[in-house]
């Protein structure tokens, strides 16, 4: 007979699991939490529940976890009309009790408190219970206050910053899934070098790239690519804007954003250049290798983001280049944008163990360059560069 456990693709050990469940247990007494409660529905920015379940929310159907101070954990899937248990299947359950679901999609409104429903007949079992809300940016108002309207007695707290701190510093384990990521990450970028060329469009780029990260064994890919003539300043764009052709002389300006087998994130952006450059490209890429460089010699354990931040501007305009205004690092882990952000306004500190990607860009009338890569922060500042694609503006002959 076939054994079920053939289907599964990369997964954390058991072991990685309950080093889990028995750090946020002890936040949780620390704290009087007796339950926490997260809800993505998303792959990209959906890494809490996966943190706990090893199951990833897909297709923005939303996946419900409820982890408890004492027991083993519920799940709430979108299913069959309750008693509904096929997800996960129980063969593949860790650390699950009861794996609930009902037919609910955030596309039909009058479905809209089915989840919310079943998650009240598990928290109520504990009168006055203290219920954490972890991501509650993910959590939809419809969840929300039908939990409070049919939990009375019972206190909700936000525990997202709590679950954080201990999300973002990697295991040895995630941190060999990280490594594989940016491994393939490196190899999809040799087979996009490779597949550009006069002719195609900008959309066809796109797909190469996500065909070679899914065949090494990536669930999730957003890539960008934009296509300009040589001299002219654009940025990549989303695929909504990828219907230009490549021509001669252009350059192209690539970012893979995908997780690797596992989950686990990193990103690789490079710019190149079907023939020789315009000098104002290699310049704004040589200023961006720089920029980068800077930050990750400030990278080091109880660094302050803002200082960072407030360095890399500094450089950039002193070069003659725009400030940064958007999130140029940032953590990574199961999600693709993961704490701490590297801006103004972020609280937690660079730790040892977190997956940094590092995209800073410069940017003038005359171009536009970048360049990205992943990075691990050691006891003293970073680990070596986990993606090895030359940084340069690789060339197309």
């Amino acid at each position: 007979m076939e054994d079920p456990r053939e289907r599964l693709t990369t997964t954390v050990s058991d072991a990685e699991l309950e080093r889990r469940w028995k750090a946020a247990r002890a936040v949780m007494r620390e704290h009087k939490i007796d339950y926490l409660v997260m809800r993505n529905d998303e792959e990209f920015l959906g890494g809490y529940v996966r943190w706990f379940s090893d199951f990833p929310a897909r297709e923005s159907y939303p996946f419900t976890v409820i982890f408890p101070v004492d027991d083993e954990m519920t799940t709430i899937a979108c299913g069959n009309l309750p008693p509904s248990d096929y997800f996960p299947p129980r063969w593949a359950a860790r650390g699950i009790k009861q794996r609930l679901g009902a037919p609910y999609f955030p596309s039909m409104h009058y479905t809209a408190t089915m989840d919310a429903e079943l998650a009240v007949g598990v928290l109520k079992e504990k009168k006055g219970a203290t219920i954490g809300l972890v991501g509650r940016t993910s959590i939809p108002i419809t969840f929300h206050e039908y939990l409070v309207q049919h939990l009375p007695g019972c206190t909700f707290v936000d525990a997202t910053d709590s679950i954080d701190r201990l999300k973002v510093i990697k295991s040895p384990e995630e941190i060999e899934l990280i490594k594989n990521t940016a491994r393939l990450q490196d190899e999809a970028m040799e087979h996009v070098r490779k597949s550009i060329r006069p002719g195609r469009r900008d959309f066809e780029i796109f797909a190469e790239a996500q065909y070679a990260m899914a065949i090494r064994g990536s669930s999730r890919q957003l890539v960008l690519v934009g296509s300009n003539p040589k001299g002219v300043v654009i940025r990549w764009q989303v695929h909504h804007f990828q219907n230009r052709m490549i021509k001669e002389g252009d350059q192209v300006n690539i970012l893979i954003e995908t997780n690797g087998p596992g989950g686990f994130y990193t990103e690789i952006g490079r710019v190149f250049s079907l023939g020789k450059p315009a000098q104002a490209l290699q310049d704004a890429m040589g200023t961006a290798i720089e920029a980068q460089a800077l930050s990750l010699s400030l990278l080091k354990p109880g660094a302050n983001p803002k200082d960072l931040w407030d360095a890399n501007n500094a450089f950039l305009q002193k070069r003659g280049y725009l400030p940064e205004k958007r999130l140029y690092a940032h953590g990574q882990g199961y999600d693709l944008v993961e704490r701490p952000a590297i801006r103004y306004d972020e609280t937690m500190k660079i730790q040892a163990g977190m997956n940094l990607t590092v995209h800073p860009w410069a940017i003038n009338d005359s171009a536009w360059s970048v360049v990205t890569d992943n990075y691990l922060v050691t006891e003293t500042g970073v680990s070596a560069c986990l993606h090895k694609t030359q940084k340069e503006v690789i060339v197309i002959e």
